[in-house]
């Protein structure tokens, strides 16, 4: 422990004296850490025990922010435990199912009575006091049932809270607002920034407050201020949800009685402040970092991703935050899911009303089960039966898109093109998955550098993928592509694998190209005419009619009007194709699973921002199969014929650097 902070450290155990930080925060001092890294553990781990704190704090030995004085931001909310909460959750499945994630779901079932606020992590303390206190105040008064009304608007779905007993909860929110800011208020001495330049630094890069007001507001920050929730109490179902969707959540709401069992909670939360904007990804499986910038994944890891900083990022790659290092770096995105917001709040204490009615039901926190839990359908595989049922359909049309395989320069980054050219500029292969060969093109191997090909691994998953179609019986009657040269060879290596390259010709549409706006360069995107594709042994049709010509693709489009530009390219392969019956295959991007099917579903566009993070989370060869439903006039998203591709990358590997390092 630093000299400065002995002194520190008597002054705040003085001042908290009678409390549970002492018995906490000794062993962390014993063993060495410093007095403000130990009740920044204690507070990020929500002050269970010691070890919890240790163990947060070993982790984060390498966090370059572990010195800021920025402090947890806290809330307190009113839970449902017991079967109220149970069908609230059974709500929560059923409507992401059916009517796709809104935002009630980035948080589990609550009513709130504090909004989020700061409180410094050595008055930490006191909030628990103040909620024991307002809790005990009027826990003779809170009522056995708690009324609660359905309402419902266009973009809104929740129970609201009324009469006496939403006035007595509504004082007990006035009564912890006003006991944690009194008790905050009490001089508790700020611990003096240890290496403050550092913090000038920006490791980390904080979209909408920089790091450096976040620190400005902390150090100033005087006093813990709690102002408890001034609207009508409610407790959300849905929100932000399509219009069209109203009715559905509507008549699924009407499934949970208000009148059901429940054991009322007052729960205190903190989460970080420095990532309320961010995305939250959790780490599927593990991943070694093969470079210094990258970051080391262990399944369960919570990731946070600024979207707005991803320009230095490769395709299939991402900037983010570990929650347990606090370290940055990049990882690849395929390794993750995306999150919700809660899962990185912590818990740190609860205030139970009354007993639940129902001694049977499980009580808040036990049981296994953790607020706004998902429970994926179970998977099926398979089988010759559904092959067969695959095969009866064939009289019905059907739209397969596709994305392309793996680009090279996703694997080694945007400076590829440098490492497979020659001074003369001549192409050679550095490596293995690098390609054997690139086609001929009028700009030269300089074209490549914003139309790469697919790496070797980007050929192999292409060919996999159109064996399994083969397998599958699925029946492929025309072929449609992006003009992307990535594109039209995985179309050229699926079709060969189906033995069908020669009797289907690929139709190169433009209109199905990526989003111009997450293109680089602010020029026409230059990419291999249909003269320089057939040249290099493409079967591409030349008599196809395209319903936006590549000289009408523009830079930097709005989404709108690449949502557009899309919706009429699909109308025109579908219109091109009105006699055929089978499959329509379409090769494109990641974006091209959603622009290219929601227009046949009838479905509006998707909001800008979640389609770009939709788009993040689709691998390569990734698929969407839509299929005709010709009684009912409509189209329907159905499971593709072929299962998932699942792939990663591994490091490199110097035979020179492993016999001198033996």
């Amino acid at each position: 422990m630093a000299a400065g902070d002995t002194p520190l450290y008597a002054q705040v155990s003085n001042k908290l004296k009678g409390r549970s930080t002492p018995s906490l925060l000794d062993p962390l001092l014993a063993v060495g850490f410093p007095a403000h890294s130990a009740l920044k553990a204690l507070a990020a781990t929500g002050r269970k025990t010691a070890e919890e704190a240790s163990d947060w704090l070993h982790c984060h030995r390498n966090d370059p922010s572990l010195d800021d004085p920025i402090p947890q931001e806290y809330a307190l909310f009113l839970c449902p435990t017991g079967a109220l909460l149970e069908k609230l959750q059974e709500f929560w499945r059923e409507s992401k199912r059916q009517c796709a994630k809104n935002r009630a779901h980035e948080v589990f079932p609550h009513v709130t009575l504090c909004d989020f606020f700061t409180c410094e992590d050595q008055k930490v303390e006191c909030l628990y006091e103040a909620l024991k206190r307002a809790g005990d105040r009027i826990l003779g008064s809170f009522p056995p049932v708690v009324p609660l009304v359905l309402h419902s608007s266009v973009s809104y779905l929740g129970f609201f809270l009324c009469g006496s007993p939403a006035d007595i909860i509504q004082e007990f929110a006035v009564t912890f607002a006003t006991e944690a800011s009194v008790l905050a208020a009490i001089s508790i001495p700020h611990f003096s920034i240890c290496r403050r330049a550092r913090c000038h630094g920006l490791s980390l890069r904080l979209s909408n407050l920089t790091r450096a007001s976040l620190l400005s507001h902390c150090v100033l920050q005087k006093h813990c201020t709690v102002k408890p929730c001034t609207k009508q109490l409610h407790l959300t179902l849905a929100h932000k949800f399509y219009p069209h969707h109203q009715r559905t959540l509507e008549q699924l709401a009407r499934a949970i009685h208000p009148g059901h069992s429940c054991q009322w909670t007052a729960a205190l939360y903190s989460r970080d402040m420095r990532f309320v904007h961010y995305q939250t990804l959790r780490a599927l499986f593990q991943y070694k970092p093969q470079n210094e910038d990258e970051l080391m994944l262990s399944p369960g890891d919570y990731i946070f991703v600024d979207p707005t900083q991803q320009e230095e990022a490769s395709e299939g790659w991402v900037i983010g935050v570990s929650q347990r290092t606090g370290c940055r770096g990049f990882l690849p995105e395929n390794y993750t899911d995306r999150a919700s917001e809660a899962d990185t709040w912590v818990k740190h204490r609860i205030y139970t009303f009354c007993l639940a009615t129902d001694l049977n039901s499980r009580k808040d926190g036990e049981g296994g089960s953790r607020p706004n839990a998902e429970f994926p359908p179970p998977q099926t595989s398979r089988s010759f039966s559904s092959v067969q049922a695959l095969q009866a359909t064939v009289a019905r049309k059907s739209v397969l898109v596709v994305r392309h395989g793996e680009r090279v320069d996703q694997i080694f980054g945007k400076s590829w093109l440098r490492q497979c050219s020659t001074p003369d500029g001549k192409y050679h292969r550095p490596d293995l998955n690098f390609p054997c060969s690139l086609p001929r093109r009028s700009n030269g191997i300089k074209g490549f550098e914003n139309d790469p090909p697919l790496s070797s691994c980007g050929v192999f998953q292409s060919r996999i993928t159109g064996a399994a179609l083969l397998d599958s019986g699925a029946r492929i009657t025309s072929a449609f592509t992006s003009p992307a040269l990535r594109c039209v060879q995985t179309a050229k290596l699926i079709l060969e694998e189906l033995k069908l390259e020669k009797k289907i010709k690929i139709r190169v549409e433009p209109g199905i190209f990526e989003w111009t706006k997450w293109e680089p360069g602010k020029a026409t995107p230059a990419l291999m005419s249909l003269e320089e594709l057939k040249e290099a042994n493409f079967n591409v049709d030349t008599d196809y009619r395209p319903a936006f010509p590549l000289s009408c693709l523009m830079p930097a489009e709005s989404y709108d009007e690449y949502v557009n530009r899309c919706t009429a390219s699909m109308g025109r392969i579908v219109s091109t194709c009105l006699q055929d019956t089978g499959i329509i295959l379409i090769v494109s991007h990641g974006s091209a699973l959603d622009s290219c099917t929601r227009p046949l579903l009838g479905l509006p566009p998707r909001d800008c921002r979640d389609f770009a993070q939709l788009v993040r989370k689709i691998p390569s060869l990734g698929m969407c199969f839509c299929e005709e439903n010709r009684q009912e006039g409509k189209w329907e998203l159905v499971n593709p014929p072929v299962k998932t591709l699942t792939h990663g990358s591994n490091a490199t590997f110097n035979w020179r650097n492993w016999i001198l390092g033996s």
